[in-house]
């Protein structure tokens, strides 16, 4: 660290709200359970179809995205959340089993801010949610 890098614990941090959507419900405990470790507020989703609604009334900083839920795709949520809430829409990550590259160019088309592929390190996720737990007159 040079002298013109903040440290990483000099800046104060606040709590996420995070909206996790999967319909593997192993997965969905084990991210609420990391998330919340780490001192976020978790709202946890198991149906695409259910989605938009609950970002509606929960306002979250970010959504945890599965690809392939039943209802609607990861895909479909998240073009809808970008042409609905445009520059308030909240960081979208997928985190998905499907690596085929035609899937991670899809991802960037529709909106995602970034594309997890599972298994993933944890800390992988956690620095990507990392840039919103800064707090500051910008948020």
């Amino acid at each position: 660290m040079t002298a013109s890098e903040p440290s990483k614990h000099s800046a104060p941090t606040r709590k996420l709200r995070i909206l996790v959507a999967d319909d593997d419900r192993d997965t969905v405990v084990t991210l609420s359970t990391l998330l919340q470790q780490e001192g976020h507020d978790v709202l946890e989703v198991y149906r695409g179809d259910a989605v938009m609604s609950m970002v509606t009334r929960y306002q979250p900083d970010a959504v945890l995205l599965d690809i392939g839920m039943p209802g609607l795709t990861g895909f479909e949520i998240a073009r809808q959340l970008h042409e609905t809430l445009k520059d308030q829409c909240p960081l979208l990550i997928a985190v998905t089993a499907w690596k085929m590259d035609t899937a991670r160019e899809l991802g960037k088309l529709v909106g995602f801010n970034h594309y997890l592929i599972k298994p993933y390190s944890t800390d992988e996720l956690l620095g990507l949610l990392a840039p919103l737990r800064v707090s500051g007159p910008e948020l």
